[in-house]
């Protein structure tokens, strides 16, 4: 995330970014998050520069789904769409969390509120416990504030970025 993108935003949405920064500064071997709307619209996300500052001395052969933020909010999406249907069909309850397991790295969504999701796009040498478990934090202090209102901000916020600044 860059600082301009939080100036002008209401102290809800700062703290929305600030969560999601110290998500990936301080978890190793997180590479890329989105947050998305139930309609499966980005509203917050990390960037290639923070990542790398997280990163730090960490070789990355990936920084991500191949290049943008809008790539991984539509697979993150794509997966929560699926797994709900799956719990409809399945008459299990709601979907808490999906994680996907592949060679080179892992992706895990975790539903936060009215249908938003969190996406984290992890390294293959992540420990996916850690990960969970800091996303389960993120979830936990973002969810009673991702109010429609601040998922509009938040959208609008994307919106007005200008192009060069966007992932």
């Amino acid at each position: 995330m860059t600082a301009p993108s939080t100036v002008g935003l209401s102290s809800e949405a700062r703290n929305l970014h600030w969560l999601l920064s110290n998500l990936v500064e301080e978890v190793p071997g997180i590479l890329s998050v989105a947050v998305v709307s139930s309609d499966g619209l980005l509203l917050l996300s990390s960037d290639d520069s923070r990542i790398d500052e997280a990163r730090g001395a960490r070789s990355a052969k990936r920084t991500g789904p191949r290049g943008s933020a809008a790539d991984l909010a539509t697979v993150v999406s794509g997966i929560g769409s699926l797994t709900v249907g799956a719990s409809k069909l399945m008459d299990f309850g709601p979907v808490k969390h999906t994680m996907v397991a592949m060679d080179e790295g892992s992706l895990f969504v975790m539903s936060i509120s009215d249908g938003s999701l969190l996406g984290v796009h992890g390294s293959a040498d992540c420990d996916m416990s850690v990960v969970a478990y800091h996303m389960a934090l993120f979830v936990g202090r973002a969810g009673h504030v991702l109010t429609p209102e601040l998922r509009s901000e938040l959208r609008q916020s994307l919106e007005n970025e200008p192009t060069g600044s966007r992932r």
